[in-house]
């Protein structure tokens, strides 16, 4: 990173990105959002499997330990590249996958006048914060070369 704004741009980007995560996941262990998010496993191609192997608090748990771990490794930046590394790249498939909740659950997409539904509007961050971690993974990356 060339100056002094960009870095700035980028530990804001990254710890904020870390927080959302951390935070998710933390939630991921609350009945409630056990239920909140059944919906979108039990429609979605790629994790609707994990039901038949674990309960709704148990996937629930599970991903919310797997949030955790990601926010911890993209924390890690200052201290291990390489772990921000693993961090960034578990994070792309965390949001590549919740970005495919946006067209394999019912009602996702649905518009009331001008506005997308709810639980649209939520997932639509993932774009953003998928945008960090590429930017993470691209540092992190570049600084494991370069030693």
């Amino acid at each position: 990173m060339s100056n002094k704004l960009s870095k700035i741009g980028f530990y804001l980007a990254l710890y904020g990105t870390v927080f959302i995560i951390a935070w998710i996941g933390a939630f991921k262990y609350h009945p409630d959002e056990a239920q909140a998010i059944s919906g979108l496993i039990q429609n979605s191609p790629l994790l609707s499997w994990l039901y038949a192997v674990g309960s709704v608090q148990g996937v629930s748990s599970m991903i919310g330990t797997g949030e955790l771990i990601i926010a911890a490794l993209l924390a890690l930046y200052p201290l291990s590249k390489k772990a921000s590394l693993l961090g960034a790249l578990l994070a792309i498939g965390l949001f590549l996958t919740t970005l495919t909740f946006l067209f394999s659950t019912p009602g996702v997409l649905h518009t009331e006048g001008l506005f997308p539904s709810l639980l649209g509007s939520f997932l639509i961050k993932d774009a953003v914060l998928l945008g960090v971690c590429l930017w993470v993974a691209g540092e992190s990356w570049d600084a494991i070369k370069q030693q």
